[in-house]
């Protein structure tokens, strides 16, 4: 392997850690007074301290996901791995994580998706109020997104409206992506001429879906 592609897989596992990765925050320590350090036997110097890890994003906390622990005899310093402590310690490591809560700082990512979702789904909603309204009280300018019968996406835009119909100019081209429409959305692009269609057959469009959104300046 060339040291350039040895550079590059260091530098996307450091771009994906600061993306994406975990990171643990102190709940609780607990001194143990009525029983030894299995490494010293000195007794009551034992502490057991909990951690609760979080999921993170670009270092934005998003939902906790585990809760960890370890012991330190202040004696020895020796460090233990819950798994490597006597049963009877174990039981008050259970307890001592039962009793730590975190902070809720840690939900700081999932209450801001939580957010994002209702904003989104209050704003699509009043798209779709507003579209009614265009649909129902049409004006010239207007610019329908609608979908051709082969799959690609073109545009209408609105001429000039009457009591019963309206009247469109149809755009000469068409794309195969609605996310690229506006890229043919230019005046130079429609016919000259535009024809009528009936508000019943504008609205039966429109709630087809053939009619996909519309645009009014």
């Amino acid at each position: 392997m060339y040291i350039h592609d040895v550079l590059l897989i260091k530098s996307l596992n450091i771009l994906i850690m600061i993306v994406y990765g975990f990171k643990s925050v102190h709940l609780n320590t607990k001194q143990i007074i009525n029983k030894v350090c299995p490494n010293c036997n000195s007794k009551g110097t034992l502490f057991l301290s909990v951690f609760r890890k979080h999921a993170q994003v670009f270092w934005i906390p998003l939902f906790p996901v585990w809760k960890t622990g370890l012991g330190q005899c202040s004696n020895c310093k020796h460090e233990f791995r819950i798994k490597e402590l006597p049963e009877n310690i174990k039981i008050e490591y259970e307890n001592l994580k039962a009793d730590s809560k975190g902070p809720l700082w840690q939900f700081t990512g999932l209450g801001l998706i939580v957010c994002i979702v209702a904003w989104a789904s209050y704003a699509s909603g009043e798209t779709e109020l507003r579209e009614l309204e265009y649909i129902e009280s049409p004006l010239a300018g207007d610019v329908y997104d609608y979908k051709l019968e082969t799959g690609n996406y073109s545009t209408l835009k609105v001429d000039r409206v009457t009591s019963d119909s309206v009247f469109i100019f149809e755009n000469q081209y068409e794309i195969n992506r609605i996310s690229k429409i506006h890229r043919i959305d230019k005046p130079e692009n429609y016919y000259n001429i535009s024809y009528g269609i009936s508000r019943a057959e504008l609205k039966a469009m429109h709630t087809s879906g053939e009619i996909m959104s519309i645009d009014r300046d």
